[in-house]
């Protein structure tokens, strides 16, 4: 499934869903969340359909990244069934998110 943006408009909708959501807080002039870019695009096509994958930018949309406390990015949360199980600062190999969205 291709990655998704979400907005503060549109965000709680795109979480609140049956199974597991990647949710990536990043912003364009960010370094790090440019080298995490294509982790995270080859995992969400791996993923195929089984797991939504979410991008917010931090700079668009301040409501949600308030909301989640976002300090540093990128971010990575992960979501089961709309509820957050965890939440990751950094760049994380593709290994990690699939133990992460394993459970």
């Amino acid at each position: 499934m291709a990655i998704q943006h979400a907005t503060d408009a549109n965000f709680k909708g795109m979480v609140q869903t049956e199974g597991v959501t990647v949710v990536n807080f990043w912003a364009s002039w960010c370094g790090p969340c440019k080298m995490f870019a294509p982790i995270l695009e080859e995992f969400a096509r791996e993923a195929n359909d089984s797991i939504k994958v979410v991008k917010v930018n931090v700079d668009e949309n301040p409501v949600t990244s308030s909301q989640f406390q976002i300090m540093g990015i990128p971010s990575t949360l992960i979501f089961k069934d709309g509820k957050l199980l965890h939440k990751e600062v950094g760049i994380l190999p593709k290994g990690v998110l699939k133990q992460l969205t394993a459970s």
